[in-house]
């Protein structure tokens, strides 16, 4: 683990981002925004989203490190957090383009990497960095946000609690992606507002299939997936296309995203009702038997 001094000695970033789970009904997102700007009322605060479906770590973790990378260099604190005020520790975690602050349950890992990997961690434990009285529910509040601001305005990181192995941070379980001799089986990684379908399968896997696919679910061994036993019960074919429009209106496309990964669309619909599939849900993606034809075309 590399020190936190090469983070100690840069300008101070000036710029913090949120990603929680908060919602919009209630005050938590407006708290969080408040104790940041009484500590440092120059600072500027980009909120990424609040309306993470609850608790979900792995939605929130993919939101979190697909945006990252476009955001200013600063420090970015997610909060999605089922075990608050549990014995899981709060960290922070240095990285080449920004640090990131929240609970060490996985949330945080994929952004790291995505900002060039983990140089230096440390547990929040400091409570001159804390809320003169921490609630049990609420450390978006009263750990991370003035942890955060802190940080924003240059303080040292070594200064906000003893450093962490990264190797002990909690992970979350890799998503599932396995090859298949005509095409992969992958699990949904997320569902966006639109009802795009992203799977874990990177865009790559996509690529050499035909210009029309067959998707079906993959019911229980995924090891059986390149069997008829794997099948789940109903399949579609989609047109493999760059963008939206490359299938019929209300057809279903499967193209890369913005993100690079494998995703599922309908062209003016919303592919997770078409689909009936949630996060988590295994996809096999194969080719649909038809050659000649262009990714992209569709006759």
């Amino acid at each position: 683990m590399t020190s936190s001094s090469a983070r100690d000695s840069r300008a101070p970033a000036g710029v913090v981002s949120l990603t929680t789970d908060y919602g919009l009904a209630d005050g938590f997102v407006a708290a969080c925004h408040g104790v940041i700007a009484r500590l440092a009322p120059a600072l500027r605060i980009i909120d990424v989203t609040h309306l993470v479906p609850p608790g979900d770590v792995r939605r929130g973790g993919a939101v979190l490190a697909q945006t990252v990378p476009h955001l200013p260099l600063g420090v970015h604190v997610a909060v999605v957090d089922p075990g608050v005020g549990t014995s899981r520790r709060g960290v922070a975690l240095d990285t080449p383009a920004g640090l990131l602050v929240g609970p060490d349950n996985g949330l945080l890992l994929d952004a790291a990497g995505a900002l060039g990997g983990i140089t230096g961690a440390v547990e929040l434990t400091n409570p001159r960095w804390l809320a003169p009285r921490v609630s049990a529910t609420f450390h978006g509040r009263d750990v991370f946000a003035p942890v955060a601001a802190r940080l924003a305005l240059g303080a040292p990181l070594a200064e906000a609690g003893p450093a962490v192995d990264p190797a002990s941070l909690v992970r979350l379980p890799e998503p599932l992606v396995r090859r298949l001799p005509d095409g992969f089986v992958a699990e949904v990684l997320t569902v966006d507002g639109f009802g795009n379908v992203q799977l874990a399968a990177r865009s790559e896997l996509l690529d050499p299939l035909p210009a029309r696919v067959r998707i079906d679910p993959v019911a229980g061994d995924p090891a059986a997936a390149d069997s008829p036993a794997g099948v789940g019960g109903w399949e579609r074919e989609a047109v493999h296309g760059r963008t939206f429009g490359d299938a019929p209106v209300g057809a279903l496309v499967a193209h890369a995203d913005s993100a690079g990964r494998v995703a599922l669309s309908v062209n003016g619909g919303h592919a997770a009702a078409l689909l009936a599939v949630v996060p988590g849900t295994l996809l096999r993606v194969r080719g649909s038997g038809v050659v000649g034809d262009a990714p992209g075309q569709y006759g």
